[in-house]
């Protein structure tokens, strides 16, 4: 893994341990030489992955919309920024620069875009390893509304393995790392 995408929230939540695993999580890519790939904000949970791994010497890629730069809340110290016209521009560039997915704790935005990356995965246009790393227990009833899903039919069981979920950060690193990529598989479970 040479690069991976974080998805977040623009804000940090209610737990100081949101903001606390965010900036670790930052700070552990540019230790392993990551690069990290993000949505370039400088608030919130995305501010904090992306000082952590500014601190420690990493390698920051940001891609954001025009609108939201002009609205000031994109972090200007990055090492490299991308200025797209739009949110659906911003997910597909993210995407082309990266190569794994790390969902930390966010709100629409954050389910907009890891929904999008395995959506993109099921059909096979993409084969983003997607772990979850469920902070403080914070994604423990999407994934039991995932299970729910595959129970009642409407996902496929290989699809379903298409997301990982971690609680520490060890987890993460050691699931992407190991991921293979499970067999292509149509979408419909019936025609």
């Amino acid at each position: 893994m040479k690069s991976a995408l974080v998805f977040c929230g623009a804000n940090t939540g209610n737990h100081p341990l949101y903001a606390k695993t965010a900036r670790e999580v930052g700070q552990q890519l540019a230790q392993r030489d990551i690069r990290l790939v993000y949505g370039a904000g400088k608030v919130g949970l995305m501010g904090e992955v992306a000082e952590g791994a500014l601190q420690a010497g990493g390698e920051v890629i940001g891609v954001i919309p025009f609108f939201l730069r002009k609205a000031e809340v994109c972090h200007e110290g990055l090492s490299h920024l991308y200025v797209v016209d739009s949110m659906h521009e911003r997910k597909i560039k993210m995407a082309q620069l990266s190569d794994a997915v790390i969902v930390l704790p966010g709100g629409y935005g954050t389910m907009d875009e890891v929904f999008e990356m395995l959506t993109l995965a099921q059909v096979g246009q993409g084969q983003h390893p997607v772990c979850f790393l469920n902070v403080n227990g914070y994604f423990d009833l999407l994934l039991k509304q995932l299970d729910h899903m595959e129970a009642e039919g409407f996902l496929k069981p290989v699809h379903r393995q298409l997301t990982m979920t971690a609680s520490s950060l060890p987890e993460l690193f050691e699931k992407l790392e190991q991921y293979e990529a499970p067999p292509k598989e149509g979408k419909w479970i019936k025609l």
